[in-house]
């Protein structure tokens, strides 16, 4: 898992990238998957927004080791 969030290896950085459109994939069809609440589409565009504006700095910290 420490090689999965730190290390710079290309292979490493295309996980960690895959995994966060994943997870942007998750949050944009949430509405879909649980069947319970219908989003409008405005809003789901800003709620992957908001997750991705969280996610970016979050890998962007993991992958620097906490020295940014």
């Amino acid at each position: 898992m420490e090689q999965f969030l730190k290390s710079n290896e290309w292979q490493w950085r295309l996980a960690r990238t895959i995994v966060q459109g994943i997870l942007g994939v998750i949050v944009a069809n949430i509405d879909l998957i649980f069947g319970q609440v219908v989003l409008d589409p405005a809003w789901r565009a800003l709620v992957v927004a908001l997750v991705m504006a969280v996610l970016s700095p979050v890998m962007a910290e993991l992958d620097s080791g906490g020295t940014a």
